[in-house]
């Protein structure tokens, strides 16, 4: 067996006024939020699917079903961590994560900071393991008309 392990994550979001806007586990201040059964953080979703996809561990919706009132309101923070715990009992590290957001507005860049911060800290992993970079859609499709934000990821791991 390969000592390393390639994931892919892809995740959407509908967005909407009246909820919060979390995004790689922060709260960013916008009227619209993301909608979905726990805090809908797609960057952390998408990274969850990237990591549990490269340990060949299914998928987020598998472990973490929404059709369990568990999970209904849950940080995805706490996820987060569960999908580590996992991959670590199976012995696997992250390598490094590379992530894109699409999103029209707010502006994700100056967040980047925070978002790795926080995500280094839940994942114990080295800030430089985490790599997050937003674009538009130019004004196309749901991201462009401000419906929605999607989020990509693809994970390394390897056997310690």
């Amino acid at each position: 067996m390969n000592t390393f392990r390639i994931g892919m994550g892809y995740d959407v979001h509908q967005l909407k006024e009246g909820y919060d806007f979390w995004l790689g586990g922060i709260k960013l201040e916008h009227e619209k939020g993301a909608v979905g059964h726990s805090d809908a953080d797609v960057l952390i979703h998408v990274i969850c699917d990237a990591l549990l996809g490269a340990a060949n561990l299914r998928d987020i919706g598998y472990h973490f079903s929404d059709k369990d009132p568990k999970f209904k309101g849950i940080d995805s923070k706490i996820l987060l961590k569960d999908v580590l715990d996992l991959l670590r009992e199976e012995g696997y590290e992250v390598g490094n994560i590379d992530s894109t957001i699409c999103l029209q507005n707010p502006k994700v860049n100056p967040h980047i900071p925070a978002m790795k911060a926080c995500l280094a800290e839940v994942m114990k992993v080295p800030e430089n393991a985490i790599s997050i970079k937003a674009t538009t859609t130019e004004w196309l499709g749901f991201v462009g008309r401000e419906e929605g934000v999607s989020a990509y990821c693809v994970a390394l791991i390897y056997k310690v």
